[in-house]
């Protein structure tokens, strides 16, 4: 009775063997199988899951909650609006041994910077009627509102970094903190906040020329520098 079971025990596993060993030939044959003999279909599903684990797209998760911090009135009346392009240069390491642990990029930005008048800074005593019909305004100083970075227009153009290094991750957003500063300061030396003052006498006269006097008389603020 051993001897049957040992027998049969046997017979099972080259049973087994035979079932897996079909199985590994015909694997390697529709491995091997030409392209030509595979349904487009598989092929473009190879493909997409394929484009999908070597290219995933990020999934974002917005908080639910919503906080409000502050909230005011605002009064500004924006004159003039400038659209800057920058390049800007940032680099680290780039000393003797450059090649090796250096990181350099060159950033390409655009940016906006936005000026005006802030009117809620005007008191009642800014606006005096003469007796002859002339009213003699005087305006706050003109200011910059916003000089903000165009993310989408704005990109890296190139990067170069050393042999033993991966670049320091902070360097990009670093170059484009400077970036804002230098496109504001690039409005300011162009003369945005006198053209935003003249813009806004411009403007306001027409207006207050409507009410019904005879002429208006603006007195200048001193421009924020």
């Amino acid at each position: 009775m051993s001897r049957n079971l040992t027998t049969v025990f046997i017979v099972g596993l080259l049973l087994i063997a035979a079932a897996t060993g079909y199985g590994v030939v015909r694997a390697v044959r529709t491995a091997t199988q030409p392209a030509a003999d595979i349904p487009a279909a598989a092929v473009a599903v190879i493909a997409t899951q394929a484009s999908t684990l070597f290219n995933p797209t990020p999934t974002i998760y917005p908080d639910s909650v919503t906080i409000v911090r502050a909230v005011r009135p605002l009064a500004r009346l924006e004159t003039i609006s400038y659209t800057v392009e920058k390049v800007i240069t940032a680099e680290i390491g780039q000393g003797r041994f450059g090649a090796l642990f250096g990181d350099k990029l060159i950033l390409v930005a655009h940016g906006e910077v936005i000026a005006g008048v802030d009117l809620s800074r005007m008191a009642d005593a800014d606006v005096q009627v003469a007796p002859d019909g002339t009213a003699i305004v005087t305006l706050p100083a003109t200011e910059v509102f916003v000089a903000t970075l165009d993310n989408e227009k704005s990109y890296v153009y190139d990067r170069d970094t050393g042999l033993f290094t991966r670049g320091d991750v902070n360097l990009e957003t670093q170059a484009r903190q400077a970036a804002e500063d230098e496109i504001e300061k690039a409005a300011r030396e162009d003369g945005i906040l006198e053209q935003a003052q003249t813009n806004a006498e411009v403007y306001l006269r027409s207006l207050i020329l409507a009410l019904g006097v005879d002429e208006v008389v603006f007195v200048r603020g001193t421009p924020e520098n």
